[in-house]
């Protein structure tokens, strides 16, 4: 064990966030926290860290554990070199080496035993403190979140916010507490310094408790999840898509006995109804009377539906076939050449998410697309009837500061209902008397949440996002996401968020050392093109999408060569690509029905938690017509969804039989 919480409490006003909070954290454990937006999660990590007080209850450290928060603003530091401030944070090797020096500098040219022993024994307390590795560890944790060696000298000063973030999360990582608390630590960080933490902190030789909105990381770095809801805290084994499917198991589980429980409820007070007044059967009433009411008062809680926001969001114009023609583009920033020369299409449709390492140009080009960076040679032309939008967290001017979060919503929302502006606030964590807060006391996060709920009133044709997922909860990462989904316009898009990309993007445009490769489908497409996954595991264990063609790809289909991929001769490469193109088509009509039936048992399943809601509800048994339609609707969905699932899971064995089959055939 090295930290235990016992009987944690904490209440704000009348409102209670959690209570009676008790788990122990092991060592290596790697645990999510999560729950909905304002359900406590930084409030508890705030009082693990001791930052905060908890109303009861304690925390109980392992003897010599030491605790690091990463905590999500309010960050500090001094006006001097990163890598200086990165070092700062390593106080008993900082004082090691300034002791060894002084000692050093004491030696002379005839230096006494007690000097030259005193000296050893500072190299060696040096040494062990891993003083003559620090320098190297610096630099491989800064490098792993996205500097350049020319950064290091570079005043923390001269770096916005998202960059301090990346700091002070560099001098937590390198200060190596033997328990890591981290709130949000994706949000300031790219897509690759993303998949760098999540192998850091895999190794990492200590405890982890992590809140974060980002699902991908939560499921390749977490095995343990804990649930805040309700005021109470619930332990899940394994990482976040586990504890999805877990938890929806539990929620049936516990309506089953929910459902058990006051249909024994109704049987018991419908027999304390009918014999309360006769003699005979006093007794027996009485005794069922106290028997119900004691079942009332162990009554199985259900933990609250999660509500999922729907809109018809409004469809932009269309546009012509070709949307951007980028053509000779070159971008320098001093001596230092971005792009020169590149050539870049997007057509009608397009999803394009960029991706490639820091600093390898992808907002450069999304900025030079979406008008707010001209090239220094070049065209980008605009197709038919285009206009366009252009959302990055730092891009929020167009925002009155005067106006509240309702009225500046409702400005650009006309014949939108009163409920409508009020439910897409909310959507973006928006809620009660938050919608009357003026624009200008708005945090930075607040701000870009309210700047993408206008956004999606009424998208323009051309959408350009940096980001967008930056300060979201899941639920409404969830809302953008189906928004993208049904978006009939033209997307460009950067995210570190890959749930977004494999949810939102039929193409894939790589941008490394200034040259763009596009790949002409989905995001398990381009990780298989790159040799990042093997291809038998880009066959869909469930319905994603995977391999489908952008309107780019659809065009250039005919005429386009085969893309070698892997590390083999070329003819094998050939023969393998051919050996997954067959596959692909052969599974067409499979992938199809895949796709049918998930949408099929979505609707289903939906039905079915309504049905079993009726059902649970005594008053429903009243009419009996009612009752006995509802039952017979039960039965024949049950068959449905049993039928559907099975069908579900025979094509998918099918897909995965036939790019096996076609694999062995080489």
């Amino acid at each position: 064990m090295i930290m235990q919480l016992e009987q944690i409490a904490k209440s704000f006003g009348g409102r209670t966030l959690f209570e009676n909070v008790n788990f122990r954290l092991e060592e290596y454990d790697r645990l999510a926290l999560v729950g909905a937006n304002g359900a406590g999660k930084t409030t508890l990590l705030r009082i693990v860290s001791g930052q905060e007080d908890a109303d009861a209850g304690r925390v109980v450290l392992a003897k010599g554990a030491h605790l690091g928060y990463l905590e999500q603003e309010a960050i500090e530091m001094a006006d001097r070199a990163i890598f200086d401030e990165v070092m700062s944070s390593q106080v008993e090797i900082v004082e090691a080496e300034r002791r060894l020096h002084a000692l050093e500098a004491e030696l002379g040219e005839n230096p006494t035993e007690q000097q030259l022993a005193a000296a050893g024994r500072a190299r060696d307390a040096y040494e062990n403190l891993g003083g003559y590795t620090i320098e190297s560890k610096v630099r491989a944790v800064m490098f792993g979140l996205g500097f350049k060696e020319g950064d290091l000298s570079r005043s923390t000063s001269e770096f916005s916010g998202g960059w301090q973030m990346r700091i002070a999360l560099a001098k937590l990582l390198v200060r190596n507490p033997e328990v890591l608390l981290l709130d949000e630590p994706t949000n300031h960080l790219d897509l690759e310094s993303v998949k760098w933490l999540e192998g850091f902190l895999r190794g990492y030789a200590g405890s982890i408790v992590v809140v974060s909105h980002d699902r991908d990381f939560m499921d390749n770095m977490v095995d343990r999840v804990a649930e805040i809801e309700n005021g109470a805290v619930s332990l899940y084994k394994g990482n976040y898509s586990s504890y999805l499917k877990a938890r929806d198991e539990r929620i049936e589980r516990l309506k089953v006995e929910r459902k058990q429980q006051l249909e024994e409820i109704a049987r018991l007070e419908a027999f304390v109804e009918k014999f309360r007044y006769k003699a005979t059967k006093a007794k027996q009433a009485q005794d069922r009377a106290r028997k119900a009411e004691k079942l009332k008062e162990e009554l199985v809680a259900v933990p609250e539906e999660r509500k999922t926001v729907h809109f018809n969001f409004k469809q932009p114009e269309r546009t012509g076939d070709e949307v951007v023609i980028a053509r000779g583009l070159t971008k320098r920033y001093g001596d230092h050449t971005v792009y020169d020369g590149v050539d870049f299409k997007m057509y009608r449709g397009d999803k394009i998410a960029l991706v490639g390492p820091n600093g390898a140009g992808k907002s450069t080009l999304l900025k030079m697309v979406a008008g707010q960076l001209a090239p220094d040679a070049g065209t980008i032309a605009y197709g038919t009837k285009v206009s366009k939008t252009y959302y990055a967290q730092h891009q929020l001017d167009q925002l009155h500061p005067g106006n509240t979060v309702f009225e500046e919503l409702d400005r650009v929302a006309p014949g939108w209902t009163i409920s409508q502006v009020r439910s897409l606030l909310g959507a973006f964590l928006f809620h009660g008397d938050d919608v009357e807060k003026k624009v200008g006391v708005l945090s930075g996060g607040e701000k870009g949440r309210l700047a993408l709920a206008k956004m999606l009133v009424a998208p323009r044709p051309l959408l350009c996002l940096d980001e967008p997922t930056n300060h979201l909860d899941i639920s409404s990462a969830d809302v953008l996401e189906q928004a993208l989904q049904h978006f009939e316009g033209t997307i460009l898009l950067i995210t570190h968020d890959r749930h977004l990309i494999r949810g939102v993007a039929n193409r894939i445009v790589e941008v490394v050392d200034g040259k763009i490769t596009d790949y002409a489908g989905d995001y398990d497409y381009y990780l298989e093109k790159t040799g990042q996954i093997e291809a038998a595991s880009a066959a869909p264990s469930a319905p994603s999408g995977a391999g489908k063609p952008s309107p780019a790809a659809k065009r250039d289909q005919a005429s386009a060569p085969s893309s070698p991929s892997g590390y083999k001769s070329k003819e094998q490469k050939r023969r393998e690509a051919e050996a997954r193109n067959r596959a692909y088509a052969a599974s067409k009509m499979q992938r199809k029905r895949i796709a049918e039936l998930d949408k099929q048992l979505e609707r289903d399943n939906a039905r079915m938690a309504e049905l079993l809601d009726m059902l649970a509800d005594p008053s429903f048994y009243v009419n009996e017509d009612a009752t006995s339609d509802v039952v017979a609707e039960h039965a024949k969905l049950k068959a449905r969804i049993a039928a559907a699932e099975e069908e579900w899971f025979e094509l998918n064995e099918e897909v995965e039989q036939e790019v096996a089959r076609q694999q062995e055939g080489l």
